[in-house]
């Protein structure tokens, strides 16, 4: 990999990134920017820091981490141990949280507190031309994104970094202001893209949407298991079963195993950089742990795994943790509930028992396509960087024609140097590779036949959604999508198909379409129901039409 010291000073672009990782599967997030003679590293979450060792120098003049989570900060021990000089900057909150990333090694020798912390939207001199500016980006309590600017004599040239971020509020972390941005109009944009463009209803439809699947499972007398990530998710669930009208007050009780438990107790230390209504909350009853008020919520340890399941419980587990051999001594029914960005491999869902059912969910921590743009217009950058997210979906969003005719869009790879050149005259991209394909449908009888051009199997993705041959279709609006089945769904199918066939249940009911009920008769009319629920107004499916996808 290249070195930024490496540039020619005769022809010295004013702006340029080199990116040890992009966020592309588990790499990390690690982004080197040269602003004039400075260089400053934006996060560290490599698992291996020796590409940032190759020169006996620190590879940069300052760090910035935008928040604790590992893939932003898992290096920045590491990298502190060679360079105990290289200043690291972040949050108060995000300094109290990087501890997490080292429990492993921290009972045998403590953490240093190595992370300067900076204060909120005031702006910071680093070096005479150089200051930064933090702003809140939701996500996690601590995230922030980085406002830097370089003075020259000419003009002043500025980069925003976003890490990662959410516009929206969530239970324990206020979303990321766009009226502090509005109109900045900084020369680059590094902006997080884990969704790509896809869309997602509000944040609190998606919270009701998890309550219900949760209460459902109760309801059918099962117990649900949450694997979830050690810091942040786990937490916002907790406080969600904790506040939501659906289980406050509830006979029933919530186990947590560490190290989502620790992560819980570091939060009640962080209590003055919540948002006021969690601080108020606060003031009444304990904010996590509690045995007097309903529900109760408790620690879990590994020897109490066979008293689980006698009664409904909710159990947050590391998803990181060998919980699978456990869940092994469970008794009674059982729900799995996955992130919808997290679900299993193949291999993790063979060795779930099969009292377990596996269903999985969504409560994003990151922002939609939608609030993406909806960002990038607002703050009008000149270029935009897309990190962190699958190179599909980074690719998706480089390909939306709103953001090509505006900003000069980048989507790089590890290794690759990014030249920002800063001017203003607006010169248009090259086009991403056409996406988009012309069939034909042909209806023929009971059957639909959609003909699609053979140069699609030529894209990467084609494989994986041609797994079995099988698609499953939706509207959305005006616009049908289509979805390629996957083995282990097709395989979760037919078993729950075989138990199920003979059973007026919702999945063998006329009135349920897309995992919800639309018989206006029905107590669950309007909501997602599972493939066994049933209702007193059941009728039985009388046949249905077949959707087919040909190749031409």
């Amino acid at each position: 990999m290249g070195s930024l010291r490496l540039i020619s000073s005769s022809h010295q672009p004013d702006l340029v990134c080199l990116p040890y990782g992009v966020g592309h599967d588990r790499e990390g997030v690690c982004l080197l920017v040269k602003m004039g003679e400075y260089r400053i590293l934006l996060d560290c979450g490599l698992p291996d820091i020796s590409p940032l060792l190759e020169e006996k120098d620190a590879p940069a003049d300052l760090v910035f981490c935008s928040h604790a989570h590992e893939d932003h900060a898992r290096g920045l021990l590491d990298l502190h141990d060679c360079f105990p000089d290289l200043p690291i900057y972040g949050s108060e909150a995000t300094a109290e949280l990087l501890h997490l990333n080292w429990l492993d090694s921290e009972p045998i020798n403590p953490i240093p507190r190595f992370c300067q912390t900076l204060p909120w939207r005031s702006p910071v001199h680093f070096f005479e031309n150089l200051q930064g500016q933090l702003f809140p980006a939701g996500h996690l309590p601590g995230a922030a994104a980085l406002l830097l600017t370089y003075s020259t004599p000419q003009r002043a040239y500025t980069l925003l970094y976003t890490g990662d971020f959410f516009l929206s509020n969530s239970r324990l972390v206020e979303g990321l202001s766009l009226e502090t941005l509005r109109g900045s109009s900084p020369d680059v944009l590094i902006v997080e893209g884990s969704y790509g463009t896809a869309r997602h209803p509000r944040r609190r439809q998606l919270e009701k949407q998890l309550m219900s699947q949760i209460d459902r499972a109760i309801a059918e007398n099962c117990s649900v298991l949450l694997p979830v990530p050690p810091l942040g998710l786990g937490q916002e669930i907790l406080m969600l079963l904790r506040s939501h009208h659906q289980f406050t007050g509830r006979n029933l009780d919530i186990w947590v195993t560490d190290p989502v438990a620790t992560v819980c107790d570091d939060y009640l230390k962080l209590l003055p950089h919540l948002p006021t209504a969690v601080q108020n909350f606060a003031r009444h009853q304990p904010l996590f742990w509690d045995e007097q008020v309903l529900p109760r919520v408790r620690r879990l340890d590994p020897d109490h795994w066979p008293q689980l399941g006698q009664t409904p419980t909710i159990v947050l587990v590391d998803q990181n943790a060998p919980w699978p051999d456990y869940s092994k001594e469970l008794s009674g029914a059982w729900v799995i509930l996955v992130p919808e960005k997290r679900r299993p491999d193949e291999t993790w869902y063979q060795t779930v028992p099969p009292n377990l059912r596996h269903e999985t969910y969504l409560l994003a921590e990151h922002s939609d396509g939608r609030n993406t743009t909806q960002l990038i217009h607002n703050i009008r950058p000149q270029h935009v960087l897309f990190v962190h997210g699958t190179p599909r979906d980074l690719t998706d969003l480089t390909s939306l024609e709103e953001l090509q005719n505006r900003y000069h869009l980048h989507c790089p790879n590890p290794g690759t140097l990014v030249e920002l050149p800063v001017g203003d005259r607006f010169i248009q991209p090259a086009a991403p590779t056409d996406t988009h394909y012309e069939g034909e449908i042909n209806e023929i009888g009971a059957t639909i036949n959609i003909n699609l051009p053979g140069s699609i199997t030529q894209t990467p993705r084609w494989n994986t959604f041609a797994d079995t041959g099988l698609v499953e279709a939706r509207w959305q609006g005006d616009e049908l999508v289509l979805r390629g089945i996957s083995q282990r769904e097709l395989l979760s199918q037919s078993n729950n198909a075989k138990l199920q066939a003979s059973l007026d249940c919702c999945r063998n009911c006329f009135h349920q379409r897309g995992q919800r009920c639309y018989n206006p008769a029905s107590p669950l009319y309007g909501f997602k129901v599972t493939p066994e629920g049933y209702c007193p107004v059941f009728e039985a499916k009388s046949g249905g039409e077949d959707l087919t996808v040909d190749e031409s």
